[in-house]
């Protein structure tokens, strides 16, 4: 496994995280986990050399979840330190999420109403207690937006939680598709780490996002690195799924173009990459600004596969320039929320 420095934090991360959206399920995302499986495959990814593990209060939490004697995500990880030792060898990251439910955040609400102050204490609090441990490497916020930044409430209250050694650093998960809208907050100084959709298909990042962060020395984390599957090299046009969450992003007109849009990857698949999933892992960790890609997981195989790819091996400058054609600018998101509406939630 190799390592990068995590921004301005100075941390030592693997430059090959976990994600863990998948570990504990999600009712309205992903089928019921095996718990036993998803421990093992913590477990591998710790052994492979893996020591970045990203999660989040909300992910797996839920009263359905709970009548079934499930954990959260952040209560399995928990049960992993505990049982493990090893909370000294790994760096945790979570995350607080909106108090109005809303993701991503919508444009024109305010702060007050998606994280008061007192709100984020309680919310920091939880988190301790789920994940059983003293302070939280990483606090991130699951959703912004820029216009945030004017407040002050909740910049007195995470240097409050800083000094009393509960979390050391803050993040920020940024809104779906808007790498710009987090750009005045950064100026700010008191946001180390931004979370990002960054992909093959995704690629807007690199605009403007990139050279900001390489010049303020902001770590940069990449989630959705596969497009929540579509970048895979699994899916044909006959894939069904179970959960709710991709039922709708891979609705069938939608599948349609994600078949014909890999089956165009797979003519670039070389020496450099022989499958879709090491060839969209690859891209992402040939950019220097990136320290850490958090492909989802709770499956040993899947670990194995994810961290074999960190062996130093950046995409050649060329396949890098090709894969530039294939990007696909489009937000499958959206329409998981009915009631969203398109003068609330700005492309930036």
């Amino acid at each position: 496994m190799k390592y990068r420095i995590l921004g301005k934090t100075g941390l030592k991360i693997s430059e090959v995280g976990m994600g863990t959206w998948q570990l504990a399920g999600q009712p309205w995302g992903w089928d019921p986990p095996d718990e036993k499986e998803s421990l093992r495959a913590l477990y591998r990814f710790v052994e492979l050399g893996g020591n970045f593990i990203d999660t989040a209060w909300v992910y797996g939490r839920t009263t359905a979840y709970k009548k079934l004697g499930l954990h959260s995500s952040e209560e399995l990880i928990g049960e992993f330190l505990k049982e493990s030792k090893l909370r000294d060898n790994v760096i945790i990251a979570t995350k607080i999420p909106p108090k109005n439910r809303k993701w991503p955040a919508w444009k024109g609400i305010p702060i007050s109403k998606v994280f008061p102050d007192r709100y984020i204490e309680r919310y920091v609090d939880s988190s301790l207690r789920n994940l059983k441990a003293d302070t939280i490497d990483l606090m991130q916020f699951h959703v912004w937006q820029d216009d945030f930044a004017k407040e002050e409430g909740w910049k007195k209250t995470i240097e409050k939680i800083t000094k009393s050694g509960k979390v050391k650093f803050w993040g920020i998960s940024i809104n779906d598709y808007q790498p710009s809208n987090c750009i005045k907050t950064l100026d700010t100084g008191l946001i180390q780490t931004i979370q990002l959709i960054f992909n093959i298909f995704h690629q807007k990042p690199i605009k403007k996002l990139f050279p900001y962060a390489k010049k303020q020395n902001i770590g940069l984390i990449v989630r959705v690195p596969l497009d929540e599957g579509g970048l895979t090299g699994r899916l044909t046009l006959n894939s069904k799924f179970k959960d709710p969450m991709r039922s709708i992003y891979f609705r069938k007109d939608r599948l349609i173009k994600v078949v014909e849009r890999v089956k165009k990857l797979e003519k670039l698949l070389n020496g450099e990459a022989k499958t879709i999933p090491e060839l969209a892992l690859r891209f992402v960790l040939s950019f220097s600004e990136i320290s850490s890609v958090i492909p989802g997981t709770r499956k040993v195989k899947y670990v194995e596969a994810n961290t074999s790819v960190s062996d130093g091996r950046n995409l050649s400058r060329e396949l890098i320039n090709g894969l530039k054609k294939h990007s696909w600018e489009r937000n499958f998101y959206v329409d998981h929320d009915p009631s969203m509406k398109a003068s609330r939630y700005v492309e930036v």
